[in-house]
């Protein structure tokens, strides 16, 4: 499990958003930075991707993924499939330490360095020491309320920051179909 952080992706109603804490935890003892962006939009800001893990080996992930998007035209599962073998076979990536949660309007998917690529089958994932937490509020939330994507994931990863320690409550959320609520 990779600490220090919550990615949650949630899609409802033709929109998608993904939200990220901005805590930055060293050694699991001590927060060197509250405000960091694990959130990125890609190719034409048309796929965002969050990460958990080091941020150098996210950084890497997020270059080496954008060039999977151009290459495949942004054709999201053909770049994540990609993307998994690459990370899986080639020795210095492999060594990286992430998980990458990836989405465009239709489609989320988990990306992990041992070759998994993962597809959420009922809209929503979360990855990272939050994650479960994430994960479950944003659940109850799809089912019992009609909140828009964004403010489902703005709330599920509040209740996250507060159950979890690694997880803060500087929460950037993306949004993809429509405007940030």
């Amino acid at each position: 499990m990779f600490q220090s952080t919550t990615i949650l992706a949630v899609r409802r109603g033709g929109q998608t958003a993904v939200a990220g804490d901005g805590q930055v935890t060293v050694q699991q003892t001590v927060v060197v930075k509250s405000n960091a962006r694990k959130i990125r939009r890609l190719y034409k800001g048309q796929v965002l991707a969050g990460f958990a893990g080091a941020s150098a080996d996210a950084l890497a992930l997020f270059e080496k993924f954008e060039g999977k998007l151009e290459a495949a035209h942004g054709n999201l599962a053909r770049a994540v499939v990609e993307l998994a073998k690459d990370w899986r076979l080639d020795r210095a990536l492999r060594r990286l330490e992430a998980l990458m949660i990836v989405a465009d309007r239709e489609r989320i998917f988990l990306v992990s360095g041992t070759g998994e690529v993962l597809e959420a089958e009922d809209g929503v994932m979360a990855i990272g020491s939050g994650g479960a937490y994430a994960l479950a509020a944003a659940r109850a939330l799809l089912k019992h309320t009609d909140l828009p994507a964004s403010e489902i994931a703005r709330e599920a990863m509040e209740i996250a920051a507060d159950i979890c320690v690694y997880t803060n409550d500087a929460i950037v959320v993306e949004l993809l179909g429509g405007e940030e609520g």
